[in-house]
């Protein structure tokens, strides 16, 4: 199984238990939380080692890929493809340290797990989506073939309540 995808200027690989203090404190950062909408203000370490065992657990059945994305050694943010079902494509979600923003590094991080995900499983069908006030996120997401369908409320833990989300698909048929 890969353990890691190298890209021209980044490192993905497994997340560690030892990364739970980092993504910890990154992801208890408003700028990250409240654009994702299953991260809770106020994430405990225990919360995050909870949720890498699960990650560690669902990769066993094919259901959940992290990877940590590194750049020059240091980790700068998170790319995934989860799916509740071995029959459902692969939803890809991702998020980066602020100071990382407006590089290529989400646009260039997921494109590799998606390409990994197209060699290794065969997969041509993926979703994921954005929260309507990121369009910074629609952006990186069409660059990477995604195709909006349709609008409606997803609760986000971040804010509290139901915000406007954009729903995106991408296939072999659509790029």
């Amino acid at each position: 199984m890969t353990q890691e995808i190298k890209t021209e200027r980044l490192r993905l690989r497994r997340p560690q238990i030892s990364d739970a203090g980092a993504i910890t404190d990154y992801v208890n950062d408003p700028r990250i939380y409240e654009k994702v909408a299953r991260i809770a203000p106020g994430q405990t370490l225990k919360v995050t080692t909870g949720w890498l065992a699960s990650v560690e657990r669902d990769r066993a059945k094919d259901l959940h890929h992290v990877f940590v994305i590194e750049r020059e050694g240091e980790l700068i943010g998170i790319v995934g493809a989860h799916r509740d079902a071995a029959a459902e494509p692969f939803e890809i979600g991702y998020w980066l340290a602020p100071d990382a923003w407006g590089r290529g590094i989400a646009t260039e991080a997921a494109g590799a797990l998606i390409a990994w995900l197209e060699e290794t499983r065969a997969a041509d069908h993926f979703t994921s989506g954005h929260f309507a006030d990121n369009p910074a996120s629609g952006r990186i997401l069409e660059k990477l073939g995604f195709r909006r369908t349709h609008n409606a409320p997803v609760f986000c833990l971040g804010r509290g309540h139901d915000v406007d989300h954009v729903f995106m698909v991408r296939s072999i048929k659509t790029r």
